[in-house]
C-alpha cells in the first residue's frame, strides 16, 4: 500500500542530494518472519548527505495483513530545522492510520514561526487528514507540531489525499532547508546535539512499534533494533526488579 511512497521519497533524495549508504547490521537490514498465518519482510535503508546525518526509513510487508512505512530524517547537527516524521500503519484495508509531521525540537515562538507555521497552508487542504485523535504512547506537546497529519483513514483516501500531501509536506521540507542558516556557535550547535538524542531516548522509551517488531521478530531483535538502528542515540532503561 505505502510502496509508492517509498518510492517517491527515494527519487526525491536521490536526485536532490549527494547521499552515501550508512551501514546497517545484516540481521536489522532484512528479516523474514515466519510466525503468524503470514511471512512478515522488514527491510530497512539508512544514507548520509552534507545536510543530513542520517536518512532512515524501514517498509514492513505482511501482504494483506500488514503495510507499514516508517521513516525519520535528521538533519546535521549545525542546522536546526524540525525532523521529518513519517509513520504509515495498514492493517487490512480497513484499519489504516497515518502519521505526518515536521518534529520541532523546541517550543519558542520564534522557532515555530519560522519551521512550523509554513506547514499551515498545507494542512488547512487535507482537514480530513488531521482528525483529534487522542495519543496513547505520545504527549502531543512534545516533538509534534500543531499542523501533523494525524489520521484514521481508508486505502482510497491513501491514494487520492494522503500522497499528494505527503509530496507537499516534502517539498515545503525541502524549501525550508533551502532556507536554513547553518550554525557556526559551538553552543549552538551543542543545543541541537542535546536536542536530537534527547528525541531518540523520547521516542526510543515510547515508540508503540516494539511490541509489533516482538511479535513478527522477537522480543531480543526487536531491542536491538530500536536502539541500534531507529533510535541508536538512545540507551535502553534498565529495569528494575
Amino acid at each position: 500500500m505505502f510502496q509508492p511512497f517509498l518510492r517517491y521519497l527515494e527519487k526525491e533524495l536521490f536526485t536532490r542530494f549527494e547521499l552515501r549508504g550508512c551501514p546497517i547490521p545484516s540481521e536489522l537490514e532484512f528479516q523474514v518472519s515466519q510466525r503468524g498465518k503470514t511471512p512478515a519482510m522488514i527491510e530497512s535503508w539508512c544514507y548520509e548527505s552534507p545536510e543530513f546525518r542520517k536518512i532512515r526509513y524501514t517498509y514492513i510487508n505482511a501482504g494483506e495483513m500488514a503495510q507499514i512505512f516508517n521513516s525519520v530524517i535528521y538533519p546535521r547537527h549545525n542546522y536546526d530545522l524540525p525532523l521529518l516524521g513519517i509513520d504509515f500503519l495498514a492493517f487490512g484495508k480497513k484499519k489504516i492510520l497515518v502519521v505526518l509531521d515536521f518534529q520541532p525540537l523546541f517550543r519558542d515562538q520564534e522557532y515555530l514561526e519560522k519551521y512550523i507555521e509554513p506547514i499551515r497552508t498545507i494542512r488547512d487542504k487535507y482537514n480530513e487528514l488531521a482528525q483529534d485523535l487522542p495519543m496513547k504512547f505520545y504527549d502531543a506537546s512534545q516533538y509534534f507540531s500543531p499542523y501533523l497529519l494525524f489520521a484514521k483513514t481508508d486505502a482510497e483516501t491513501v491514494v487520492n489525499r494522503l500522497l499528494p500531501a505527503y509530496q507537499e509536506y516534502i517539498q515545503l521540507y525541502w524549501q525550508l532547508l533551502e532556507k536554513a542558516e547553518p550554525l557556526t556557535q559551538p553552543e549552538a550547535i551543542e543545543r541541537i546535539i542535546k536536542a536530537q538524542k534527547d528525541y531518540d531516548q523520547y521516542s526510543a522509551e515510547r515508540d508503540p512499534a516494539s511490541g509489533l517488531f516482538s511479535s513478527y521478530f522477537g522480543h531480543e531483535w526487536s531491542e536491538k533494533f530500536l536502539y541500534e538502528f531507529l533510535f541508536e542515540d538512545a540507551a535502553p532503561v534498565a529495569v528494575s526488579t
